[in-house]
């Protein structure tokens, strides 16, 4: 199997900025002990503090797949409901 590279990019309503980078957070501890994870990383744009990105590598796509299952992911999608402006997601393969 291959390898996954996950780019997510999270744009919080203005007025949503602190709620969203905590609920995303909260994300962080529990999804780094799943099963296939290789890395799990938040980052916040320096210019735009309403612009986060995850960074993610995964052993391959079925348990990335497992994780986007999870119940902290639908908790996190509960909590942030109409607080998050945009939200896109590429699945990345290393081509290198």
């Amino acid at each position: 199997m291959t390898k996954l590279t996950i780019v997510a990019n999270i744009i919080a309503n203005e007025d949503s900025i602190e709620l969203v980078k905590t609920e995303l957070l909260k994300l962080i501890d529990v999804t780094r002990t799943e099963n296939g994870c290789i890395n799990y990383d938040l980052h916040q744009d320096n210019e735009n503090p309403a612009h986060f990105l995850f960074y993610e590598n995964w052993e391959n796509r079925e348990l990335w797949q497992a994780h986007m299952a999870n119940p902290h992911l639908a908790d996190y999608m509960a909590a942030t409901e109409g607080k998050v402006a945009s939200f896109t997601l590429n699945e990345m393969a290393n081509i290198s």
